[in-house]
């Protein structure tokens, strides 16, 4: 077995301990096993643990297994986990229901063993599969760091989990400053290792789990600070610059001084509305173009 399965998690929803108890030990050894005897339990078990497969009965007492796919299909965090029914209810009708419903297999019991564990893996090996290929559909292919398509998204996850949570949250957007000069002087192979430095100089920045650090587009890149008010961002953002101007990259045809440097504009704002405000990523932008006016390689901020 490849050893990523290993580490995969299946999350079993069953109101029968025995039920569960079988299908634990079915899997027990191959994968980690955590288990849910209702559907309240089962949501709560797959936002905490992120599981990644849960097998579901349909007929549990309070919340049955099409009221709890349901649930699991309207949270941002859950929607995306695949759902093997596994249930007594065996007609034509209930497991069409279960797969409009979303679930991507459907199982009647009783079960053969074995063919529950092969119906298991391949789902797995598919999520793998899609798994890798966001993984790098969302990088930028030269610095390796998120891209746009993948900043867009967290964006907008991060802004509808700070106004929840009534925090705030900050953009920081960095140009390179004259690398068009940059790159007509040195070439665009010396470019491409600038864009590379950069990148590495906004992972050092991008130190928290929500953090996310991306190239949006040529020699422009943004830095998300979710939870992060304008005071610590405006630090991290001067950090930024810093850092990279410490590097010490030759940049002969840049007026504002010898080496390679960036000019930073950033927002910060606490979310009021579940979708992103059109304005916010403008205040930032606007801020880096009062940053490149006021002479370059330096930080300016939007006022809140």
């Amino acid at each position: 077995m490849n050893p990523q399965f290993n580490e995969s998690t299946l999350l079993v929803v069953d109101d029968e301990k025995q039920n569960r108890l079988l299908l634990t030990e079915l899997f027990e050894g191959e994968y980690r096993v955590i288990q849910a005897k209702n559907g309240l339990q089962a949501l709560e078990r797959a936002r905490s643990h992120a599981p990644d497969l849960i097998l579901l009965d349909v007929l549990m007492p309070e919340m049955d297994g099409m009221a709890t796919i349901r649930a699991l299909k309207r949270e941002d965090a859950t929607r995306n986990i695949p759902v093997i029914f596994i249930t007594a209810l065996d007609s034509p009708t209930d497991e069409e229901q279960g797969l409009n419903l979303g679930a991507v297999d459907y199982i009647a019991k009783p079960f053969h063993p074995s063919i529950v564990r092969v119906r298991v893996r391949n789902h797995l090996q598919i999520v793998h599969q899609r798994r890798l290929l966001e993984q790098l559909a969302a990088l930028d292919g030269l610095t390796g760091i998120p891209n746009r398509r993948r900043f867009d998204e967290s964006y907008a996850l991060e802004w509808r989990r700070c106004q929840r949570a009534g925090q705030p949250l900050s953009l920081v957007v960095a140009d390179v400053d004259h690398f068009k000069a940059y790159n007509d002087t040195l070439g665009h192979a010396a470019g491409d290792r600038v864009l590379q430095e950069v990148a590495a100089v906004l992972r050092q920045c991008a130190r928290r789990p929500g953090d996310l650090a991306a190239r949006y587009g040529g020699e422009e890149f943004v830095l998300l600070l979710p939870e992060t008010g304008a005071q610590e961002a405006q630090m991290l953002a001067e950090e930024l610059r810093a850092k990279l101007e410490a590097r010490g990259l030759t940049h002969p045809a840049s007026p504002v001084g010898a080496s390679v440097t960036l000019s930073i504009g950033g927002a910060s704002t606490t979310p009021m509305q579940a979708e992103a405000d059109p304005a916010f990523f403008p205040l930032a932008d606007a801020a880096l173009y009062q940053a490149k006016a006021s002479g370059r390689n330096c930080v300016r901020w939007a006022a809140a």
